[in-house]
């Protein structure tokens, strides 16, 4: 016998609790997946295609709905002579410029003998080429631009849609399908590129624990074998999404950390014991992976918030964070950011979900404001800041927690 022998005990399909697959029904987003079925019609009926953003939180549905529409649109599309569609899908994560993506597009339509490099053209010309590749295309053109909320100018979705108005295109007709985890991403848009868009917007709302329950249930009973799960983990693993930002994707890898480790352990069945294993391991590592990537600035905005939160200060608005992450600048030796750039790392610790952040609207006299909550294990951040810590002190505040770190990781260890 080998080295390596296959395990079959636990899974059948293990594949089945992936982000990429795409399961025969989507569960759980019916009522959205109504609206974007609407809003995609006019490309069946051979018209001008609606401009279509998809907002909501990482992992409520809006990547995987895209891609299963999209599906039964191209398939349903070639059932007819006169409909000739042609589907791109960008995922703008690393590429921050208008210039960038119409480089991509370009490139997309052409032969990997014929692409055009990144940099070096005038924009003009890139986009030139683009129009030029779109009616060489021609007919129904969709191009989805995943993570839209990353590029820094909105040129092109200036462009695109008025690309036939403006005589660049004669044959294609396109349409754009924005999606954003960021719901400011709109009104961050000058009024002529929101006017040129006219786009449907359709929200994605965080799972609920019973929606949470269906995708895994779905899930599972392609994953694993029959009666693996015990009665509870599904359930278990469902409160613990909901609890995280309603986010199927954080459930599903969950479910499979939890059937990762009772394979480890050589156990027959995956138990509730397994799921709390499960959590603890990947928040350590989802912390210690948004925390590494953050700047010292970012290190700083969260060390404030932390403490806050350790006084029963949170949730909080910036403005009362701000006092305290200047004073740890301060001590670190740092200047401190100004309080719009303060906000950002805000931002990005709600995009990293190490904080989250309610909208609280005080009418006409109060105006709208946010307010932030740390949403994962303090023990777990703190663990991860060891540096910060150091180089600013240690706030009275964290004292506790820091006995407490220091117990369980003795624990950990014996």
């Amino acid at each position: 016998m080998g080295m390596f022998e296959r395990d079959t005990d636990i899974y059948r399909d293990r594949d089945a609790l992936r982000e990429d697959y795409q399961p025969e029904q989507l569960v759980g987003r019916d009522e959205e997946l109504d609206t974007y079925q609407t809003t995609l019609q006019p490309v069946i009926n051979g018209e001008q295609p609606n401009n279509v953003f998809l907002y909501g939180k990482t992992g409520v549905g809006k990547t995987a709905a895209t891609r299963y529409l999209l599906d039964h649109l191209q398939s349903d599309a070639a059932e007819y002579d006169d409909i000739d569609l042609s589907v791109v899908m960008l995922n703008c994560d690393g590429l921050t410029s208008s210039y960038q993506i119409a480089t991509r597009l370009v490139n997309e339509f052409r032969d990997d003998t014929d692409q055009i490099s990144t940099t070096g053209y005038p924009r003009a010309a890139v986009y030139d080429m683009l129009w030029n590749e779109l009616d060489t295309n021609g007919g129904t053109i969709l191009i989805v631009l995943d993570e839209v909320d990353h590029i820094e100018d909105d040129s092109i979705l200036y462009q695109l849609p008025r690309a036939r108005a403006n005589g660049n295109l004669e044959t294609a007709k396109t349409g754009i399908i924005g999606i954003s985890n960021d719901f400011s991403f709109r009104e961050d848009l000058s009024p002529k590129v929101r006017s040129s868009l006219c786009e449907e917007e359709i929200h994605f709302p965080a799972y609920d624990a019973t929606e949470l329950q269906q995708i895994l249930q779905q899930r599972a009973d392609v994953a694993f074998h029959e009666s693996v799960l015990e009665e509870g983990v599904i359930r278990l693993c469902a409160a613990y999404g909901a609890k995280d930002a309603g986010d199927a994707r954080q459930s599903l890898d969950l479910l499979m950390k939890a059937g990762d480790i009772a394979r480890d352990d050589s156990a027959e069945h995956v138990i509730d014991e397994h799921v709390r294993q499960g959590r603890t391991s990947l928040e350590r590592g989802r912390i210690r992976e948004g925390i590494g990537g953050l700047t010292q600035h970012g290190h700083l905005v969260l060390y404030a918030v932390l403490t806050l939160d350790q006084q029963g200060k949170t949730p909080v608005r910036s403005r009362d964070v701000r006092p305290r992450y200047t004073s740890m600048a301060e001590r670190a030796g740092i200047n401190p950011l100004v309080t719009r750039r303060m906000r950002d790392h805000l931002s990005e610790l709600i995009m990293l979900g190490i904080l989250d952040v309610t909208e609280r609207n005080e009418g006409r006299r109060g105006g709208t404001y946010r307010e932030y909550s740390v949403s994962m294990d303090p023990e777990l951040i703190i663990s991860a800041m060891a540096d910060t810590v150091e180089l600013v002190g240690i706030h009275e505040s964290i004292e506790k927690l820091l006995e407490r770190e220091s117990t369980s990781t003795l624990q950990d260890y014996q």
